[in-house]
């Protein structure tokens, strides 16, 4: 339980952390809540040679509602987004997210940036921002990129995010006329979604005109059910419908299996959330 020796820097700046991460190549790591990267250092999983606290740059914080998006810098804690009472109101499933994950202590040190590089099949925000079509914006030493969510999760922890990169915002359009609802099947343990399901529905006149469907700790990584989300346009709640849209979002996918829950288990669970959350979402009308 104790990890092997490294150096520990606090950059002032984002210019400086890049410069110390690039310095650093493979063996230099950021950390900015590091609730994984620590377990991982004390087993030694992982032995950085340097690690870059990056959790108090003044670059990556705030929370910015505007008329057309809601900007989220990438050091915010899980408290703050679960805390603010701007963000609650205008976009209220992140709020109801956060205050979903883990224990206090967890959510007043963990940022939804370091949630998001770590890219754990099992992480909560992954689904959020699947859902909501959010927009990742990473800076490097060749300077800043925009990555789709949709594109942004690859595999099993792993992302589109190159080694000398950094999460710096989450973009987040507003959309009038949306409703959002996440249901997940929390691990006793560790507070991880066994399986969680994001449903965001968009309504014109009244009726649905679509939305968006997204699965995570069902499989290697966060998912949009996209065959799902072709029967969401004119949703109305029925069981013939709900039960469709439940068999198209699960179709295909490859579910994990772990000592808590085997495949078969996982995929019914995976099932009671999404009608739990179409329910809740229909609920909300």
């Amino acid at each position: 339980m104790i990890p092997s020796a490294f150096e520990y820097t606090r950059p002032r700046s984002l210019s400086e952390a890049l410069a110390q991460l690039t310095r650093g190549g493979d063996g230099a790591k950021l950390m900015s809540g590091g609730h994984s990267l620590l377990p991982m250092m004390k087993l030694r999983l992982a032995a950085p040679g340097t690690l870059i606290d990056i959790a108090e740059l003044p670059e990556l914080q705030g929370i910015r509602i505007g008329a057309s998006e809601i900007v989220i810098g990438a050091a915010t804690t899980h408290a703050q987004l679960e805390h603010h009472a701007e963000l609650a109101v205008a976009l209220p499933l992140l709020a109801s997210i956060a205050g979903l994950i883990a224990d206090p202590t967890v959510r007043n040190r963990g940022t939804i940036g370091g949630s998001l590089a770590n890219a754990d099949p099992s992480a909560d925000w992954p689904a959020a921002m699947l859902a909501l079509d959010a927009t990742i914006e990473v800076v490097g030493p060749k300077g800043e990129r925009s990555i789709p969510a949709a594109s942004f999760f690859k595999g099993l922890f792993e992302t589109d995010l190159r080694p000398d990169e950094i999460v710096v915002r989450m973009r987040i359009p507003v959309v009038s006329n949306r409703r959002g609802v996440y249901r997940k099947f929390r691990h006793p343990a560790s507070g991880y979604a066994v399986v969680g399901v994001a449903v965001v529905l968009a309504y014109e006149a009244n009726r649905c005109s679509g939305g968006r469907i997204a699965v995570t700790g069902f499989s290697a990584h966060a998912f949009r059910a996209k065959a799902a989300e072709t029967a969401l346009a004119g949703y109305a709640g029925q069981p013939d419908q709900t039960e469709r849209l439940i068999d198209l979002a699960f179709t295909g996918a490859s579910p994990l299996e772990d000592r808590f829950a085997d495949a078969d288990y996982r995929t019914q669970l995976g099932r009671t959330m999404l009608r739990r959350a179409l329910t809740d979402v229909m609920s909300a009308a």
